[in-house]
């Protein structure tokens, strides 16, 4: 697989992390508690992809570091939250599913930027 072909390919499986990740954040608690979670979960896990959009399309490799720092820092965030939301008994059955597409998606943003 060329770098091009990855590149597309990732970018389209952060578009699905990032639509699971509303669709579970979408089925939190309706309480000041549950609406907390639900915006800093959704603002990092949609966070990821745009992040990584936006790195392939930097104009220096500078900014194409910058930008998939970004992306490693918001993986890890959103991990965070559903780590919370999976010790608070809130997820739903995708809960498990995102909590391993985001430690993959952390694990592949650490190898392109230590790559860099």
């Amino acid at each position: 697989m060329t770098n091009k072909e990855f590149a597309v390919q990732l970018e389209k499986r952060t578009v699905a992390f990032a639509i699971n990740v509303i669709n579970l954040s979408s089925s939190l608690p309706n309480n000041p508690e549950g609406l907390v979670l639900r915006n800093q979960l959704t603002k990092s896990g949609t966070s990821v992809g745009a992040n990584y959009r936006e790195a392939n399309r930097s104009r220096s490799p500078k900014d194409f570091k910058n930008k998939i720092k970004i992306s490693l820092g918001e993986a890890s965030e959103t991990d965070y939250w559903l780590e919370i939301i999976e010790a608070l008994s809130w997820g739903n059955e995708s809960l498990k599913d995102l909590r391993t597409e985001a430690k993959e998606l952390l694990a592949i943003f650490t190898s392109i930027a230590n790559k860099l």
